[in-house]
């Protein structure tokens, strides 16, 4: 579930900076809006720090015994 909302996010962002290049390049120094290293780049780290962060909770959790968890209820 977590990867959908991460894949769904990247698509979004990758769009919206194709949409806003205008008002990007004005803040760019020394980088083109459209260069794809970079933008592959973000996407990438961003996917990956967002995909880090649904795994280990979910590895945590997994952890844990059904029974004890309903118990603890």
């Amino acid at each position: 579930q977590g990867l959908a909302l991460v894949l769904l996010g990247v698509a979004i962002g990758l769009a919206g900076i194709l949409g806003l290049m205008r008002l990007i390049s004005s803040v760019l120094f020394g980088v083109r809006p459209t260069d794809p290293v970079t933008m592959v780049g973000a996407a990438f780290a961003l996917a990956g720090s967002a995909l880090l962060a649904c795994y280990l909770p979910a590895r945590r959790a997994s952890r844990i015994d059904p029974m004890v968890a309903l118990r603890y209820e």
